[in-house]
């Protein structure tokens, strides 16, 4: 099983925590083994959403944990998102970005940790 966290829960953060959850059994099968959803990093509380449970309001979770191999970035904004994504690059984490200006703006800095 490979373990995923999402840094923001906005339209596309929750896009992605429902595609990821409905649509579960087809990524496995093309993926060779299941992507489950570990955290989602958010200044918000989601009482009601379906990744209340999965609501952390600390980077240094992602950051830290071995689990985490994927990490899907849609906040808004380059700060702190940079530095987010920078980290987790060092981290040996794989990323993915909703915002083409972040790795436009910082693809230099990106390229030399990827």
């Amino acid at each position: 099983m490979i373990k995923a966290a999402v840094m923001g829960y906005g339209t596309i953060g929750s896009g992605v925590a429902e595609v990821l959850e409905q649509n579960k059994d087809v990524i496995k099968q093309r993926a060779g083994q299941e992507i489950a959803l570990k955290y989602v990093l958010d200044l918000r509380e989601f009482p009601d959403s379906m990744v209340a449970d999965k609501i952390i309001h600390d980077f240094k979770a992602i950051e830290e944990d071995e689990e985490i191999r994927i990490v899907v970035e849609t906040m808004g904004g380059l700060n702190p998102a940079y530095s987010f994504v920078k980290s987790c690059f060092l981290a040996g984490k794989h990323v993915v970005t909703s915002k083409k200006a972040t790795g436009a703006a910082l693809e230099t800095d990106f390229s030399s940790c990827a």
